[in-house]
């Protein structure tokens, strides 16, 4: 079944309103243009659904996009130690509902104000808007950071902490262009490389 997601109905509905007034009131040229946001709010929004075979020792892509960059780097909002990271950059023909990379218990969810630079840049990692959120897996604690870029705006974690994430699960999502930076355990191996399209909950992104 074709589903959107629920952060996506306020636009969707806005911009059908939006086209009926203007069509009502024979601006054509404005509801010509209001439709196609329509269409696109409906096109972004959507959410379709994924099958993600379990596998303890994989942890699964949290986000549709290109792989940018992959290598290790200081995990120093929660962590504070090295880690394996992973960003993936979400353009905004991607689908940007997020997924749970394995599964484990949320045991923090931070939110940090801050700029909207182009999110596919190595400041927008820790200068942006973004949610960082702590799983502990298996494996052991795992870092995903939802990132705003310089179109999108808000970032949504839906997680809460002490809820328990299944691996693939939907948590959350970024509106319009954006990024997501994962950190992982240094001993995985990595599945992908750089310039890689992924899809969340089916890509893998690095094994134990």
């Amino acid at each position: 079944m074709f589903q959107f997601a629920k952060e996506g109905y306020p636009f969707i509905l806005i911009f059908i309103a939006l086209t009926a007034v203007s069509a009502l009131l024979r601006i054509h040229w404005l509801s010509a243009v209001f439709l196609i946001l329509t269409l696109f709010m409906f096109y972004f929004f959507r959410d379709p659904e994924r099958v993600t075979p379990p596998d303890t020792n994989a942890f699964y892509s949290p986000a549709d996009g290109k792989v940018i960059i992959i290598g290790e780097a200081e995990e120093n909002e929660i962590l504070n130690e090295k880690t394996l990271k992973i960003s993936i950059f979400m353009s905004p023909l991607n689908v940007h509902v997020n997924r749970a990379p394995c599964e484990g218990v949320v045991k923090e969810v931070k939110y940090f104000p801050g700029k909207f630079f182009n999110a596919a840049t190595d400041e927008a990692s820790l200068r942006n808007e973004h949610i960082t959120m702590l799983l502990e897996s298996a494996h052991g604690k795992i870092v995903v950071r939802q990132i705003a870029g310089a179109v999108a705006r808000r970032a949504v974690c839906r997680a809460k902490p002490g809820e328990v994430l299944k691996q693939g699960q939907r948590y959350g999502i970024i509106k319009f262009s954006s990024r997501l930076d994962i950190f992982l355990p240094l001993n995985t191996t990595v599945k992908v490389k750089l310039g890689d399209k992924v899809k969340a909950g089916e890509t893998v992104l690095g094994e134990i």
